[in-house]
């Protein structure tokens, strides 16, 4: 049976160079707000295709998890009640919702960015994850950032 984790926690010496420098140009860019991602990147040393290839796939794993934002683009079914369900299942692993943005809908698919907070109770979130994405409704989810 195939595991279906979709996140892991790797070492940083398993980790390729190429996904190092992009933790580190999207560091640079975050420290140095008038820096353009071009600049940083050649500072860093990688190539713009890089960076915008696998900015969204990394991000550095912090030992104190707690208390740390984390924020999801998710596409979902304009139907009664699914952003409903879709909160009910946050709530289930005690994240903590800080905003919540619906775009109207198009096409019968709403667009939503919800931020929620991880705290001492919170449960998996790699877990909590992987539940909103298989989501009866959900056409697609991605982490846009954690802080």
């Amino acid at each position: 049976m195939m595991d279906k984790t979709k996140y892991f926690v790797v070492k940083k010496k398993a980790i390729p160079e190429v996904l190092l420098k992009v933790v580190e140009t999207k560091r640079l860019l975050a420290t140095n707000r008038g820096m353009t991602i071009q600049e940083a990147t050649d500072e860093i040393g990688i190539s713009r295709s890089s960076f915008y290839k696998y900015k969204d796939d990394i991000f550095p794993f912090h030992e104190n998890e707690k208390g740390q934002t984390v924020t999801m683009v998710i596409q979902l079914d304009d139907t009664p009640g699914a952003m409903a369900e879709l909160l009910q299942k946050v709530a289930e692993y005690k994240a903590n919702i800080l905003t919540i943005h619906q775009s109207i809908p198009i096409n019968g698919v709403a667009t939503i960015t919800l931020s929620v907070e991880v705290l001492a109770g919170t449960g998996n979130m790699s877990d909590m994850v992987d539940e909103l994405e298989q989501h009866e409704g959900v056409h697609y989810l991605k982490i846009v950032g954690r802080e």
